[in-house]
């Protein structure tokens, strides 16, 4: 359930116009009249409030919704939240995102769409929710196999990780080794459930929410950031150390996360 909204002094949004402070004003008052308990996504409810207000006049300034960091004051929810949120209103149709300027309504008159449309709820879980998923299972699963890892096993994941490093340098996308290298380590718990269900939440990445995310936002450096994270996560398992392998499969994940979530914001 979403936290109450918090309200800020006028003086503080200080990109903002006096017209859209108006519609903040609103904003602010449509959540707080909402009672009632939604279990749904916390993306798709803040896509619902801002979808009952960005029609509104003095909400945008020709056309152009307040930036991120305001609306996640008015909303008392995180930045990460509000570009999910922003991301599902674009799946939508309703606003286009423009790297380096902001967030667009691409009408002035809002389109009919059901709250329960299908396309809405088949977007996919909240990026954040999956990686934070990951994190738990994944650091588990590798604290758990890491002092058991036999020679075999650590050179099938050095060749992963080779294949991934030979993949980065030549400016290819290493997304098939790095899904490899994650299933592999759960491959050596010899539990086929566990192994599934690594596969099946590395995958949700491929789901409409998340794949607009990491088009829009994933900076094009990651990869790179991210083999060093891998060879890490390799060097702690060769060493057999469960605490190390835990500590740097999680840190990779909540990184990898960040670099989405946080880093190349709109203007």
């Amino acid at each position: 359930m979403m936290s109450a909204p918090v309200r800020q002094s006028p003086k503080t949004l200080t990109n903002c116009s006096k017209g859209q402070l108006v519609g903040f004003s609103r904003l602010v008052n449509t959540m707080s009249s909402q009672k009632s308990p939604d279990s749904r996504r916390l993306y798709l409810q803040i896509a619902d409030r801002l979808r009952t207000v960005m029609y509104q006049p003095g909400f945008t300034s020709q056309g152009r919704l307040p930036p991120e960091r305001a609306l996640a004051e008015q909303l008392g929810v995180s930045r990460p939240s509000i570009r999910e949120a922003l991301v599902a209103l674009e799946l939508e149709g309703r606003v286009e995102i423009r790297m380096g300027s902001g967030v667009y309504l691409t009408q002035t008159v809002p389109p009919e769409l059901h709250k329960e449309d299908a396309a809405v709820e088949e977007m996919g879980n909240s990026l954040s929710d999956i990686m934070g998923a990951r994190a738990i299972f994944e650091g588990a699963i590798v604290a758990l196999v890491a002092p058991l890892a036999k020679p075999r096993d650590v050179k099938a994941l050095r060749a992963i990780y080779d294949t991934m490093e030979c993949e980065c340098q030549a400016g290819r996308s290493p997304a098939d080794a790095d899904r490899e290298f994650h299933i592999r380590i759960a491959q050596m718990t010899h539990n086929e459930v566990l192994v599934q269900t690594v596969a099946r939440l590395y995958d949700e990445r491929q789901d409409p929410i998340s794949a607009k995310l990491l088009d829009h936002y994933e900076p094009e450096d990651s990869w790179f950031t991210a083999l060093h994270e891998h060879r890490e996560i390799l060097e702690a398992i060769e060493a057999r150390d469960a605490i190390q392998a835990q500590a740097a499969m999680q840190r990779h994940l909540k990184l990898s996360l960040k670099r989405t979530m946080t880093r190349k914001q709109l203007s």
